[in-house]
């Protein structure tokens, strides 16, 4: 087959999966939710299965534990979380009024800005209510995408019974779909799908945790100083955390904001909550990152803020899904055929791979060089034992 047939069989690949998302995104949500979801728990699974638990017994007690922790948090957390929303919503016109009258109330900004306060204070209730409503409008979006035609209820029954089975086919369904690659580039398309793996599992199974831990920490210590809806904004800012950057900064912006409101004129209590995200950004850097999701990842941040916005716009809540995957496939793909077009004569102009060290191959944007296949023999053969005159 040559290159452009290759080149067509995979466009007419990409565009089929992204029709058929169209068209059925609203009836998804809960197979993508557990198809997601048996991804994740599929390490768990073969652990058990290896300790010598049978695998249809595995995937019972891990469902059935992931389960009741989800009730039991639901039961626990969502009637408070709930009030806090309901109450955040209603006392946020409020909030912004004050606000405004606390920074127009400071002589050194009345001193700057001189005649033209009032116009500043237009322009900052202006720019408050724009940023209310796109965040509206783009959660609205969201819901309507993801809840079209399923509703709650099925989307509580149905992913548990889609993730049961998964999780039980999970090897077999790999070996089929590995089954079916073409036998003449078989070893690179199993090295693609490994980095695929890789930088997926790397990041949604190590960010999950990193934002779990970074959202509790936050909700504690907010809750514990007396930040209003301090577990609303704590828990909120470990969720979106799994954008990178966003999450802190938008956390920090709220939750500084409301202290200003809450707090002034204490502006020790204000430096509390800002040392609050300074640590919290620290042990994030230094610790739950390097050890949790590590350098497997290879998703520049730019790349992968446009496609969860892009998926999530277009698809709802099933895009937020399908983003990560997608970005980190795409990425890959792009890398390797970066890779293959600088080595080909194309590019260098005469017959022969080029060699270009430290050269150009699009890993600024969609993370680290990719490394061509080895050879079976090559990944299978044991190393050289040492001779006796090394010894």
């Amino acid at each position: 087959m040559t290159l452009q047939r290759q080149l067509l069989f995979w466009l007419g690949a990409l565009a089929v999966l992204a029709i058929f998302l169209l068209l059925f995104s609203g009836i998804l949500l809960p197979f993508v939710a557990g198809l997601a979801l048996a991804y994740l728990l599929d390490p768990i699974a073969d652990r058990l299965e290896r300790l010598g638990l049978p695998r249809i017994a595995a995937t019972v007690v891990i469902l059935a534990s992931v389960l009741v922790l989800f009730v039991a948090v639901i039961m626990l957390v969502a009637p408070l979380l709930g009030s806090q929303l309901a109450s955040f919503i209603e006392r946020l016109p409020q909030t912004v009024q004050k606000l405004q009258e606390l920074v127009s109330s400071q002589p050194w900004v009345e001193r700057m800005v001189g005649q033209g306060m009032g116009q500043l204070r237009s322009s900052f209730g202006s720019f408050v209510s724009q940023g209310v409503n796109w965040a509206t409008s783009f959660l609205a979006s969201l819901w309507t995408g993801g809840q079209a035609l399923v509703s709650i209820l099925s989307l509580l029954v149905v992913t548990p019974v889609v993730a049961f089975y998964m999780l039980i086919d999970w090897d077999r369904m790999v070996e089929t779909v590995d089954s079916w690659t073409p036998l003449r580039h078989r070893e690179t398309i199993r090295r693609l799908a490994r980095e695929i793996d890789g930088g997926v599992a790397g990041f949604v199974r190590g960010q999950a945790l990193v934002c779990l831990l970074l959202g509790t920490f936050y909700a504690i210590a907010l809750s514990m100083i007396g930040l209003n809806f301090g577990l609303l904004i704590g828990l909120g800012a470990g969720l979106i955390g799994f954008i990178p950057y966003i999450g802190s900064i938008t956390g920090l912006i709220v939750s500084v904001t409301v202290a200003i409101v809450q707090f002034w004129p204490d502006w020790a209590m204000v430096a509390l909550v800002l040392g609050i995200f300074v640590v919290g950004q620290f042990v994030e850097g230094n610790i739950l990152q390097p050890r949790l999701v590590g350098r497997s990842v290879g998703l520049h941040p730019v790349w992968l803020m446009f496609a969860l916005v892009a998926f999530g716009y277009l698809f709802g809540f099933v895009g937020l899904l399908v983003a990560v995957p997608l970005a980190a496939a795409v990425g890959v793909l792009v890398r390797f055929a970066l890779d293959r077009y600088l080595e080909s004569p194309f590019f260098t102009g005469e017959e022969g791979p080029a060699v270009l060290p430290g050269g150009p191959s699009g890993a600024s944007l969609f993370g680290p060089k990719f490394t061509p296949a080895q050879p079976a023999e090559a990944i299978a053969a044991p190393p050289p034992a040492p001779s006796a005159d090394a010894v």
